[in-house]
């Protein structure tokens, strides 16, 4: 089966989400930095930073980028069922 659950799904962009904040974390603490004490002024004056954060995690979430992650975790799970099928 090459299709994944609801749940499956949800936990893999929840997953791929986590990693993106993790790898994109210097990004989000200038963004965070710039935001901090702001209300209004926050979409002017820190729209570049908002901007590079957007494009950092977008490397991570694209659709492209879902869709290898989505490969890549078929591929494990078919190969975990394939090693613990029964030998005849």
């Amino acid at each position: 089966m090459n299709a994944l659950s609801r749940r499956e799904e949800e936990t893999l962009l929840k997953t791929t989400k986590a990693r993106a904040l993790t790898e994109c974390d210097p990004i989000v603490k200038e963004f965070a930095d710039c935001a901090t004490g702001r209300t209004l002024s926050v979409a002017w004056a820190c729209r570049d930073k908002y901007k590079a954060l957007q494009e950092c995690m977008l490397q991570y979430t694209s659709q492209s980028a879902m869709e290898g992650v989505r490969k890549e975790y078929l591929r494990l799970r078919d190969q975990e069922k394939a090693s613990q099928a029964p030998l005849s």
